[in-house]
């Protein structure tokens, strides 16, 4: 049996909460490699609907959750959102909840940052979450960060906040931002210590455990491809490698455990916040799949912009992520539409490409070359097998393939968990 990775193929909010929760319904863990709480999952089961930033989707399912030490953690919100799963009767324990003891912690000072420069850049803007993401990822790489294990040394921490308070008051100060006080950041740590340490340990010796154990692990992705900080539409990126390889520096794993990768993708385009975004349409069209798709961030509550497909995005994702099948969601939003279109390549100054360059300026010139398709009429919402699909529902999935030269292992026909139709086990290999 193979490990899997989850990833998204696009710029995230591709439907990965309810595969990875199907997906994890069948794994003994399930690990969160990278990312912090900017990250969203919803998932739906039965008549409860879990919104989760930064525990992994197993622990809906009773399985082993691990947060690993590629993510950046804000204590406070991983608390927060373990008394809210508790509230819909979900038990989260040091039993089935480990955390990375060196994965480092988003303290108060980094979303004051992160917002100030934010509001800095004026018609600039990022689009950044503001919850302190960026500049936690600065301080982990500047080593200046405090880690899970700092929680249980008084004196490191201290020696730590003195250097951390030396660097973000100047910058505070000079972006006219309150100033923090190292003594009650330091009160406030040790507050905190008790209830976080209990979840932490060197997970690298578990995760090793586990692997020689021939349990099944299941990655559990942030974000997208198109917004890794090396291989996305930068600036407009998160602030952490996406791409599947980070599976296994951010878990204490070697590369060879990742196994098999599934890329989620959307049967439309849709990204969040600022950015280029090709196919992106301000028509009656992108409305209606907004409306459809029900498209609003489950962290930013923003409505998300919608396009259409863009196949050369999302063969460059399956490129560079390491992508072995897709699994394809929201199919069923597209019911009814007389006319579907797949990009397939870029203009850009006349010039034909089938990838987003690397550079801004020639990004924001990348105008869409369409290749139109004949949509259907019948609906395909809670559609279980390939017979349950109309002709041409079958024939768009079959193009898709092609172009993006991948293929459709797994399709989502509604947020219901068992409205999957499923080509290839991911955990066959």
């Amino acid at each position: 049996m193979a490990n899997v990775a989850v990833i998204g193929a696009q710029w995230g909010d591709e439907g990965k909460g309810k595969v990875v929760d199907w997906l994890a319904s069948r794994a003994d863990v399930v690990v969160r490699f990278q990312g912090g709480h900017n990250a969203g999952h919803t998932l739906v089961v039965g008549n409860q609907v879990y919104k989760l930033s930064l525990l992994p989707s197993g622990v809906v399912n009773g399985k082993l959750g691990v947060i690993g030490n590629g993510v950046v953690i804000d204590p406070e919100a991983l608390l927060g959102e373990i008394d809210r799963v508790r509230s819909q009767g979900l038990a989260v324990t040091p039993a089935n909840l480990r955390i990375a003891e060196n994965a480092a912690l988003i303290l108060p000072l980094h979303p004051a940052l992160d917002r100030a420069r934010e509001t800095a850049r004026g018609e600039h803007k990022i689009g950044t979450t503001g919850r302190g993401i960026g500049p936690a990822y600065e301080d982990k790489v500047a080593r200046r960060a405090i880690r899970v294990a700092d929680l249980a040394e008084p004196e490191t921490l201290s020696h730590k906040l003195d250097e951390l308070l030396l660097h973000y008051n100047t910058l505070l100060a000079g972006l006219g931002v309150e100033t923090f006080e190292k003594q009650k950041l330091l009160d406030h740590l040790l507050a905190l210590a008790p209830k976080i340490l209990p979840f932490a340990e060197p997970l690298w010796l578990r995760m090793d455990e586990l692997r020689r154990a021939g349990k099944r692990i299941l990655f559990e992705g942030a974000q997208a491809v198109m917004l890794d900080v090396d291989h996305g539409t930068y600036p407009f990126v998160t602030s952490s490698n996406t791409v599947a390889a980070t599976a296994a520096s951010g878990s204490g794993l070697g590369p060879s455990a990742v196994g098999f990768v599934l890329g989620i993708a959307k049967a439309y385009t849709t990204r969040v916040g600022s950015g280029p975004f090709p196919t992106e349409l301000h028509d009656a069209t992108g409305q209606l799949l907004g409306d459809r798709g029900q498209e609003f961030g489950t962290v930013t509550g923003r409505r998300r912009r919608c396009g259409w497909f863009d196949a050369a995005l999302v063969r460059q994702g399956v490129k560079v992520g390491g992508v072995h099948g897709l699994a394809l969601t929201k199919l069923d939003v597209l019911d009814g539409l007389p006319e579907l279109k797949i990009c397939t390549g870029y203009r850009i100054e006349g010039a034909l490409v089938r990838h987003l360059p690397a550079a801004p300026g020639a990004q924001a010139k990348a105008a869409p070359e369409y290749e139109v398709m004949e949509g259907w009429s019948a609906s395909t919402r809670g559609a279980r097998s390939w017979a349950d699909l109309p002709a041409q529902a079958v024939k768009y999935v079959r193009r898709i393939e092609e172009l993006v030269e991948a293929p459709v292992t797994l399709l989502s026909t509604s947020p219901e968990r068992e409205d999957t139709i499923l080509m290839k086990d991911p955990f066959e290999g």
